[in-house]
């Protein structure tokens, strides 16, 4: 069946890293106990130690392989040396080519690479360079987004792409129930990456308020509004709070660096300020004006009524899945 074997995980369904620390122990070791693959995030500095120790976290939580995610936009070489070090099931990269060299570095370390692209050309890339299986990011999607096009259109020729070179496909962008993952399978994925589902579950680091939002608003918004100074040229989907949509038009020029501390939060084990239209999500160590601060989220959030355990969201996902192809897809019933 299609959410089996995944590079040899139970489900075919991953946890996306999500940033800057919500997809933390907690989190990524209930969907690795659950049999999905969970993903921790690196910080956006060098902190190799920290990282080892995220990592080491997350072992005592879990006897079940899981990886972690590093976005290649920050810097990242001593946080990626420190993973491969300790060996763990998979090394999740964005927004950045990611080199043959590091491939085989990985693979000589026992660690798969499993890039995470938004469009034809990174998958080819990827392809190239002989990564173990491709995540493919539709405009749908919740945070950072990197392409352009719907996943609907993107996903099936990357699929295409890939062909016979033996690389799974994962579909990322917009799914959060099991009617997303069985329209990606049958678009031809072998699994899917979900993030904003994951952001609303008990394990998540997320701000209490960020939770509840997701589940009062079901409109988002494809913008750079936020984070303009710390991550320039990195559009993202966000929530249609109150306060976004009354800077929604924010002058271009203008950036978080010249705004007003509107709070602090502590990520990573560092304390931080957070000005206006930064880019960073209040996790529960944060204070100040949270309503006004970035809520990332993809475009099916609406359909997110509940927070529920992550390892819940894994369970019910796959059992809706077999029903739904058992009682839709029924071949008598074609």
């Amino acid at each position: 069946m299609g959410w089996k074997g995944i590079l040899g995980f139970e489900y075919g369904i991953v946890q996306g890293p999500l940033g800057p620390d919500i997809a933390g122990p907690e989190l990524v070791a209930a969907v690795a106990n659950a049999g999905g693959l969970g993903l921790l995030r690196t910080p956006d500095w060098e902190s190799p130690d920290y990282v080892k120790e995220l990592i080491r976290k997350t072992r005592k939580l879990t006897d079940k392989p899981f990886g972690v995610g590093v976005v290649l936009a920050f810097p990242h070489k001593e946080n990626v040396k420190a993973i491969l070090e300790e060996k763990v099931a998979v090394l999740q990269l964005y927004w950045g080519e990611c080199s043959k060299e590091l491939v085989i570095e990985a693979h000589n370390a026992g660690v798969k690479v499993v890039p995470q692209v938004g469009s034809l050309e990174e998958a080819k890339k990827a392809i190239n360079v002989g990564v173990d299986a491709i995540i493919v990011q539709g405009r749908e999607a919740g945070g950072h987004v990197i392409g352009q096009e719907g996943l609907i259109s993107l996903l099936p020729r990357v699929v295409d792409l890939v062909g016979d070179h033996g690389i799974p496909v994962i579909a990322a962008g917009g799914i959060v129930d099991a009617r997303g993952y069985v329209a990606a399978l049958a678009l031809g994925a072998k699994g899917i990456c979900m993030g904003t589902r994951f952001l609303a579950t008990h394990e998540s680091y997320a701000h209490p308020t960020y939770k509840r939002k997701l589940i009062e608003y079901d409109k988002t918004e494809y913008t750079d509004v936020f984070g303009r100074a710390r991550w320039p040229g990195a559009p993202h989907r966000v929530l249609q709070t109150p306060f976004f949509c009354d800077w929604k038009c924010l002058n271009a020029q203008e950036n978080e660096t010249n705004q007003p501390i509107i709070g602090r939060t502590i990520i990573h084990g560092v304390e931080r300020e957070i000005r206006r239209f930064a880019g960073t999500v209040p996790n529960p160590t944060t204070t100040g004006d949270i309503e006004s601060m970035v809520m990332y989220a993809g475009q099916s959030v609406g359909l997110i009524k509940e927070i529920l355990p992550a390892g819940q969201v894994v369970k019910k996902l796959v059992e809706a899945a077999q029903f739904l192809i058992r009682q839709t897809f029924n071949p008598d019933s074609i």
